[in-house]
């Protein structure tokens, strides 16, 4: 051993020596990412492809004892398509049914807002919100042209949007057909001594992701079921459609749905006043007890096994590194590459 080496200290050496891989590694996932960012919508499709797989090939698999396997599969998949689709009816049917009610609602809880900020103890001037709204009026009319803009480019992305479902139904439609023999042909393209170990790793992240879509539906459901009732009870309108709004949101851990019912307290407020708008407030205390103590330990504890800490950190990275698309499939990205290392490391 040279001098030089002798006089670096071994904790040093071990130091350097995990620094250059994490080093690489970094590198490697960035790339990895940065061809993801590249064609993400693909991406995007493909996990929806696996979102849906996982909900319909139960279904399939029940349904294949009594028709051929091909048919089962269809019949599964325009089920899940027929509820799908009437869950949006209803809640445009009963948009359009309150939607005369609702402004009118609307404009008097406003208007009862602005003459409770008038009295004591906020005492704002009478005409503050006049002011607000030719500002907003001058707002939009000077930004006509950036609206217009944006107007159309939403059209545009509702193009990709449509384009993204069609390629993860697609997918999901052979998943559940032919997913096990496409993954065996997988492992068989791969050299032999590598076969058992990718075979393992991806019995892990199936199973993990399979227990953690089963889990998060099951959750968002209870959440919405819970979220309904409790609005229908307090007589607030569009019970059903911020029951829905709910059920997307509980998609995204621990912030999702708080937001969700933050907007259910604004309509609350706009249309009921105060005192139900703080009972909605409550129940948002209420039921983020009831997810985070009860739910999510029962029911995802078993497929799931991450620490609220890892939780948050994978939900706001996601979020910063791919909005709202990236907040939703961070955790079951991070649960998967921990199931993963853990039957790696196990041999089991």
């Amino acid at each position: 051993m040279s001098g030089g080496e002798s006089r670096v200290p071994d904790a040093l050496r071990t130091a350097a020596a995990y620094a250059w891989r994490i080093i690489v590694i970094g590198v490697v996932v960035r790339a990895v990412f940065s061809v993801l960012g590249q064609f993400h919508r693909i991406a995007v499709a493909v996990f929806l492809g696996l979102v849906i797989t996982t909900v319909l090939r139960p279904t399939a698999g029940l349904l294949a004892r009594y028709l051929p396997r091909p048919l089962a599969v269809a019949t599964a998949l325009v089920g899940g398509i027929v509820v799908v689709l009437g869950a949006l009816a209803l809640v445009g049917e009963i948009v359009a049914d309150q939607r005369t009610g609702l402004q009118k609602e609307f404009v008097a809880g406003i208007g009862r807002i602005e003459r409770q900020l008038q009295d004591p103890p906020f005492r704002l001037p009478p005409d503050t919100f006049n002011d607000l709204q030719s500002r907003i009026g001058k707002l939009l009319s000077s930004h006509r042209s950036t609206l217009i803009s944006e107007a159309l480019s939403g059209a545009s992305r509702l193009v990709e949007v449509l384009t993204v479902i069609a390629l993860a139904l697609f997918c999901a439609v052979f998943f559940t057909h032919s997913g096990d023999r496409q993954w065996q042909w997988l492992c068989d393209e791969l050299p032999e001594a590598a076969r058992e170990r990718f075979t393992m790793a991806g019995r892990a992240a199936w199973r993990t992701f399979t227990g953690y879509t089963h889990g998060i539906l099951l959750v968002a459901g209870t959440n919405a079921v819970l979220v309904g009732i409790a609005l229908f009870a307090l007589g607030v309108p569009l019970a059903v459609p911020l029951a829905l709004l709910e059920f997307l949101a509980a998609f995204v851990p621990l912030i999702g749905s708080p937001i969700a019912l933050a907007v259910a307290a604004v309509v609350a407020l706009a249309t009921k006043g105060w005192l139900i708008a703080l009972v909605v407030v409550a129940l948002i205390v209420v039921i983020g007890q009831i997810e985070g103590h009860l739910l999510h330990p029962i029911v995802m504890s078993w497929a799931v096994r991450l620490h609220p800490v890892v939780v948050a950190l994978a939900v706001v990275g996601g979020a910063v590194a791919a909005g709202v698309i990236g907040a939703v499939v961070a955790v079951p990205l991070v649960a998967v590459g921990w199931s993963m290392y853990q039957a790696l490391r196990s041999g089991a």
